[in-house]
């Protein structure tokens, strides 16, 4: 805080001292963050929200359902009630509360696999490590697990698992509003790279009954995916098997979503080029991804950005990052929606 000249040397040291037992409060109050995530991670676990479907229970009548400790269980709702997850009444009953809803599994739009995820140890222990990154230059998660991410879970199918159904999870809070953001061509064909389950690209296709679509991905991750019975876009729609570091199929629009910040720009340079080189003439890349802003405000992709620091090789981006990137692959970055979702759409053409 700016000192008053007039003030006296004995008053300015005791406001010094004073803001610095406040900013000391604050840092062992925010270094205990961590235990939050924590929390909704148990309660994600035992499942806590399906237990509260059906209206406010007490701890004893929570942990029987979940087969857990009571007195234990109720620290947790306490501190998750603090986060407005649940809410505690006189009675000493917790109830979910709107926020708290898609932390059930049963919802649609469910969070529950979306937050074992991100709480899951190959997220959770490479950032214990970050300090690495920092004076190494280089991801935690080789030195953590001994190979890279990916690498990592092409050995251990349940972690796989974990990954790949919260991707999907997280994504279909998103999918609807990105598909309903951008002005699709009438006819033609959408190609979702890298596109997981499909979850996308189906809400593309409901959306836009001229489109056919081709679902792109690594084959044990086509096998779950969620195109097939589905009468809106029946007779539409394929499946193609591939490593888009090596090539992409041909198609009007690609989709590039939650991509590009798992890589670091050498290979996404290598990506976008294989896209460019599969967009039939006139076509549009959309790198479906956070932009990160330049300014100080909060903003989930500056937390997401350090995930990646941990654990990947890639990084979230600003628009000069992906300007240059685009350029760097013979791509224009040739605009920008925001949505309203964390992420962007960045649309690129043929330089």
């Amino acid at each position: 805080m700016p000192h008053d000249e007039n003030q006296p040397a004995g008053d300015r040291s005791a406001a010094a001292e004073e803001g610095l037992r406040r900013s000391a409060a604050f840092l062992v109050d925010e270094a205990l963050g961590f235990v939050f995530p924590a929390a909704l991670r148990a309660a994600a676990d035992v499942g806590v929200a399906d237990a509260l479907a059906q209206g406010p229970a007490t701890p004893a009548e929570l942990a029987a359902a979940t087969g857990t400790d009571a007195r234990n269980l109720y620290r947790v709702l306490r501190l998750l009630a603090t986060r407005n997850v649940v809410a505690e009444d006189e009675h000493g009953r917790f109830a979910l509360t709107e926020a708290g809803q898609a932390l059930r599994g049963d919802v649609p739009y469910s969070a529950r696999s979306a937050v074992r995820m991100l709480t899951d140890r190959t997220f959770w222990r490479p950032a214990e490590r970050m300090a690495h990154c920092l004076t190494e230059g280089t991801t935690a998660f080789d030195a953590v697990f001994g190979m890279p991410f990916f690498d990592h879970f092409a050995q251990d199918e349940e972690t796989a698992a974990v990954f790949h159904v919260g991707m999907a999870a997280m994504s279909d809070a998103e999918n609807a509003v990105i598909a309903a953001a951008y002005d699709f061509p009438d006819t033609g064909t959408v190609v979702d790279v890298g596109g997981g389950h499909g979850g996308l690209l189906l809400e593309v296709l409901r959306r836009n009954p001229g489109l056919e679509g081709v679902l792109h991905d690594r084959a044990h991750v086509l096998a779950g995916h969620r195109l097939e019975g589905d009468k809106e876009v029946a007779g539409r729609w394929s499946t193609a098997e591939g490593d888009f570091f090596t090539a992409v199929p041909a198609g009007d629009v690609l989709l590039v979503k939650r991509i590009t910040h798992d890589w670091d720009d050498e290979q996404c340079v290598t990506l976008l080029g294989n896209c460019r080189r599969a967009l039939r003439p006139g076509g549009r890349i959309l790198v479906l991804d956070a932009v990160v802003p330049r300014d100080n405000a909060p903003h989930q992709a500056k937390t997401l950005d350090l995930m990646m620091m941990a654990s990947l090789t890639g990084r979230e981006r600003t628009e000069a990052d992906f300007t240059e990137l685009l350029d760097r692959a013979g791509l224009r970055l040739s605009r920008i929606l925001p949505t309203s979702t964390v992420l962007s759409a960045v649309e690129a053409i043929q330089a």
